[in-house]
């Protein structure tokens, strides 16, 4: 048997509550997203640094010059699948 109240309210006010808190924590993450560059990066960002860099190579690499440190190489591989 089912018996309603005379004042029968389809209000959840537990629903009501998890509504309020959701809504602040939205105003609360709205935070604009920033990001940072160190001094370091920006440096070996630049491109007057990097395009000499790649010349030299295209240089050597043209004139025959350019070796792979085969060891090396394998070594970093190595260590790039561990991690």
């Amino acid at each position: 048997m089912k018996i309603n109240g005379t004042n029968h309210s389809k209000i959840n006010p537990y629903q009501n509550q998890q509504y309020v808190q959701k809504k602040e924590a939205k105003k609360a993450n709205t935070q604009a997203d920033q990001l940072q560059i160190s001094d370091q990066a920006k440096q070996l960002q630049s491109k007057d640094t990097r395009s000499s860099y790649v010349n030299e190579i295209k240089q050597q690499v043209e004139n025959g010059e350019y070796k792979v440190d085969n060891k090396e190489t394998a070594k970093n591989l190595l260590n790039f699948w561990k991690a």
